[in-house]
């Protein structure tokens, strides 16, 4: 059941833009998206290459001592690029975290989170030297937590050990649910993915870099994803861009992409189809992601300086990260300690450290909050913005008469700014699609993008600002997480409705995902079951 597209727009800004406009959803109605699902022909969350040798990874979070605190100072000495702490890189940053049933439903969490866990990225791990691993493509299966190799090197490499991670997306499985806007939801879960490996890197003492100016192209050809006789009949995934892992104290020059494939190089694995009987097709997406294809590199000055963030949590970081959930409900009465509140928005200013290091791009997103139950601060609507040129700009595009008064008891270095007293709980309940998470919370924010001047100047900026938010998102699952509470990202909102609310009256900043913290309240009817059961370790670690 196709929809239509209007006229093609002359440029692939102006597509992008048009897209962006097209896929909000109002009070009068939500974006195109399908009339029915059919839940027992839920799309496959899992690809895998028939034919593709597998190997399996050990599991050895448990043994992991570095504490969450720990993950933003420097001194964590840098593990070994081997492939038992590769494996560990994935368990973390991809791996199954539990599995959920209810009734006859059975479902599995990862670590990185996804809207509607529905899961459109995919991970590929790129191989120089490394001890116990083939050079080459390998493409990891979280499921089982292995890697499937796609393509063997057939000439040794030279130098040192090196290694990319390469992420992907199948938009289908979004759009499944989502319809049209699942663009924009696959993009969130690329950044939610891009921390996500930034802090499982920093509990090895590594860091994880964005290759820049990687052209759309040699991207599909590093990941093996333009080899179309290898997607013959299934669902196609988009190359969204490559990360080279580092031990953290390794020169600043911004890394290199791997050596092209060579026509000698051995490839096998056939992609297996997620969804045989599609009743939709949403035209759009793929509008826009050939609309979004270009390079981008970073534009980035100094980070402002801020003072070191130091969190206190001396919980280990496997525990926070493999027990990070998205919360289904809040406790409405609960009120977070001030401190607490402080601290999630401290870890958002961007510093040159974990995980803003991982790219060069000047912070472009600003959340604005809405205040419910927070100690010492005044219910209300509040602003952060995350760099000093960007008030200025954000006090001329949101309405006149907000107070812009500095929040006493805040830290001297947090800009944060009270626009307005007042209970917000069920106007941002209600811009939040009517969903009580918003409102029951102790606080929720919506992220404001600069976007239509980045977007017309290079379209590309459309997919790295959901990055970003996406980012910002996973910094406050984790923080959330160690301050012993819960957040929740939030991707169905009335754009235009907050806009509305905060006097935005053109493009130059848009709202581009929402998210909620609280005291969160567990459904005793779910149960929670392994990750991984049935693969025991042996006396040597090895899974068996």
């Amino acid at each position: 059941m196709p929809t239509s597209i209007a006229p093609r727009p002359a440029t692939d800004a102006e597509l992008t833009l048009s897209y962006h406009v097209r896929t909000k959803h109002s009070l009068k109605a939500y974006a195109a998206g399908p009339e029915t699902l059919d839940w027992d022909a839920q799309p496959n969350p899992f690809r895998e290459f028939a034919g593709a040798a597998r190997m399996a990874l050990p599991l050895t979070s448990d043994r992991l001592a570095t504490t969450f605190a720990q993950l933003h100072e420097a001194g964590t000495p840098s593990a070994p690029l081997t492939i038992d702490n590769i494996a560990l890189l994935l368990e973390l940053s991809f791996g199954l975290a539990a599995w959920k049933e209810f009734a006859p439903d059975r479902w599995a969490l990862r670590c990185n989170p996804s809207s509607g866990n529905l899961h459109p990225t995919e991970a590929y791990v790129i191989a120089e030297n490394v001890g116990g691993l083939a050079d080459g493509l390998h493409h990891y299966v979280s499921r089982d937590h292995v890697l499937e190799q796609r393509c063997r090197r057939t000439a040794p490499s030279q130098g040192p050990s090196r290694l990319w991670l390469g992420l992907s997306s199948i938009h289908w499985r979004e759009a499944w649910k989502y319809g049209e806007r699942a663009f924009r939801y696959c993009q969130l879960d690329v950044g939610h993915a891009l921390g996500a490996i930034a802090y499982a890197a920093a509990a090895l003492g590594w860091r994880s870099r964005v290759v820049e100016d990687a052209d759309s192209r040699a991207l599909a050809a590093s990941m093996g994803l333009d080899r179309a006789s290898d997607f013959s009949s299934v669902e196609a995934e988009d190359a969204e861009l490559l990360l080279a892992i580092e031990p953290r104290d390794a020169a600043g020059a911004p890394p290199a992409a791997p050596e092209a494939h060579a026509a000698a190089d051995q490839w096998s694995g056939q992609a297996n189809r997620l969804d045989p009987h599609p009743l939709y097709r949403w035209p759009v997406i793929t509008e826009v992601s050939a609309a979004t294809t270009s390079e981008g590199h970073g534009d980035a000055e100094a980070s402002p300086p801020c003072p070191p963030l130091h969190t206190t949590s001396d919980a280990r970081a496997a525990e926070i990260i493999l027990g990070r959930r998205s919360a289904q409900r809040f406790d409405a009465r609960f009120t977070m300690r001030g401190d607490q509140f402080y601290h999630l928005l401290d870890a958002l200013l961007p510093r040159p450290t974990l995980p803003w290091d991982l790219w060069r791009f000047t912070p472009r997103l600003h959340p604005i909050l809405f205040v419910h139950r927070v100690e010492g601060v005044a219910p209300g609507v509040y602003a952060l913005p995350r760099r000093a040129d960007a008030e200025h700009a954000l006090r001329r595009a949101l309405r006149a008469d907000f107070d812009w008064r500095r929040v006493d008891g805040a830290p001297a270095h947090l800009p944060l700014f009270r626009l307005l007293p007042t209970d917000c709980r069920g106007v941002i309940r209600t811009a939040s699609c009517h969903q009580a998470i918003a409102g029951d919370s102790c606080f929720a924010l919506a992220m404001l993008a600069e976007f239509e001047g980045l977007v017309r100047a290079n379209p590309w900026r459309y997919r790295q600002l959901h990055w970003e938010a996406g980012l910002l998102g996973q910094v406050l699952y984790l923080q959330a997480e160690a301050a012993g509470l819960r957040g929740t990202g939030i991707g169905c909102f009335f754009d235009d409705s907050v806009h509305e609310m905060l006097g935005i009256t053109t493009q130059e900043f848009q709202t581009i995902y929402h998210f909620t913290v609280g005291q969160p309240l567990t459904d005793s009817r779910i149960t929670t079951l392994a990750a991984y059961p049935g693969r025991m370790r042996n006396e040597a670690g090895v899974l068996s």
